[in-house]
């Protein structure tokens, strides 16, 4: 084996350790999960017009996941994820155009509720909506 292959295998192997060290060192400071350790608020907005709000402590991932925790959603589901048509007990009429848009800082979500990662303090906005 020449110098120079020898040189860059042994590079490779310091690389490789220095990978496996921050990864090691990264898991070991990551804060455990708590319970309820993620805090939302979800706006509820009816097809009156009324408002609810919702203060929801979870450990869901996903906003699927803290909203079902709550039983404020139900869907079917469908390649995408889970389908929206009920929430806070008010179903939406497909027949009549309705569905539940879901938004956050009054900005559309671009994912469903499945794909929709959660954080501490977030506020999202459910709302009626008629017309496709």
């Amino acid at each position: 084996m020449n110098k120079k292959t020898r040189n860059i295998i042994i590079a490779v192997a310091v690389l490789l350790v220095l990978v496996i060290g921050a990864l090691v060192i990264y898991n070991a400071n990551k804060p455990a999960a708590q319970e309820g350790g993620k805090k939302l608020t979800v706006t509820v907005v009816h097809g009156d017009g009324s408002t609810k709000d919702f203060a929801i402590a979870t450990d869901a991932e996903n906003l699927r996941g803290a909203l079902e925790e709550q039983k404020l959603i139900e869907g079917t589901e469908s390649e995408y994820g889970l389908y929206v048509l009920t929430v806070d007990g008010e179903t939406a009429d497909e027949g009549a155009q309705q569905w539940w848009c879901f938004t956050k800082g009054g900005e559309m979500l671009m994912t469903g509720v499945d794909d929709t990662m959660i954080a501490d303090g977030e506020s999202y906005e459910i709302t009626l909506t008629t017309g496709w």
